[in-house]
């Protein structure tokens, strides 16, 4: 009898566990799962969604190598893998900032937040303002430098050449907060005990910065650069507000290829190749990182 009685319980906490962690399942499969399995089956498709359901032609593999064919998706490819330095660059500069912030500032809290603010600010507000700033003529950034005797400043979001830097850095601008915050709290947890034998060996800083700091950190800064590449793949708002792709595809990357495809061009089975190609190379990135990550980093 105890035993059927504990079974009873047994059963009825495991059903009401299920039933506490069913609607947050429920919305994963409906809002998540189930489109991407049909993004899935639709890159294989050809199909404009405002013709219905009854217009979904089934092409093969003639998207994938229709994607490879065209200019567009290949210059949106490289400006993607471009965009990623921004990764590198916003972590070595969060550290520096974050080490000089912990060890050599007054008023912490202060700083956290102004760094911080551009972070949770609207991406649209931002993108405003810098829009401001690299005005060419009457801009302040081109003010500046025009005071500095350059006849010719670079028109930066409207140059070819310069337009894909200057959203890197705003994008660099804007990321730095949340790395700064995250690093901070991984040097707070690093043991004073290891900096003080360190001195009382007679290291040196860089020493101590190489060997102590870069070391112990090195679990937040591959959880950062991985976050960092699979965020500078989805890169979107700053483009559709600043460039819309341009000029001359110029900043065009593949989250804004894709829809444009799908929402300006109506061609939906087209676009959901372009997604599932997106989707492999994060896959592919993410899945080569966890590799490397066990020759550098110490937990």
């Amino acid at each position: 009898m105890k035993g059927k009685k504990s079974l009873g319980i047994s059963a009825r906490e495991t059903l009401a566990g299920y039933m506490f962690v069913a609607p947050l399942m429920i919305g994963l499969m409906v809002l998540t799962l189930i489109p991407v399995v049909c993004s899935l089956l639709l890159s294989f498709t050809e199909w404009n969604f405002v013709a219905g359901y009854g217009a979904i032609k089934f092409v093969g593999f003639d998207n994938f190598i229709r994607l490879f064919q065209d200019d567009v998706f290949i210059q949106s490819l490289l400006n993607n893998l471009v965009f990623i330095i921004t990764v590198p660059i916003t972590l070595i500069l969060s550290l520096l900032l974050s080490i000089l912030i912990d060890k050599h500032v007054y008023f912490k809290d202060g700083f956290k937040v102004v760094y911080f603010l551009p972070y949770i600010s609207s991406v649209v507000a931002v993108a405003m303002v810098w829009q401001v700033l690299f005005h060419p003529s009457l801009g302040p950034v081109n003010q500046l430098l025009m005071s500095f005797g350059i006849e010719n400043p670079p028109k930066w979001l409207a140059d070819i050449d310069y337009a894909l830097p200057s959203l890197m850095m705003i994008q660099v601008w804007i990321m730095l907060g949340y790395n700064i915050i995250i690093y901070i709290a991984a040097l707070q947890s690093i043991p004073k005990d290891l900096y003080e034998a360190a001195d009382i060996d007679g290291a040196g800083t860089w020493v101590k910065f190489r060997q102590i700091t870069v070391s112990n950190v090195s679990p937040t800064t591959f959880f950062l650069l991985v976050t960092g590449i699979i965020g500078s793949f989805k890169v979107f708002d700053l483009i559709q507000v600043l460039t819309q792709g341009g000029p001359a595809n110029s900043t065009n990357v593949i989250v804004y290829d894709l829809y444009d495809t799908a929402f300006n061009q109506l061609k939906t089975g087209y676009a959901s190749s372009m997604a599932l190609i997106l989707f492999l190379i994060c896959l592919f990135i993410t899945a080569g990182q966890w590799i490397a990550q066990k020759k550098w980093v110490n937990y």
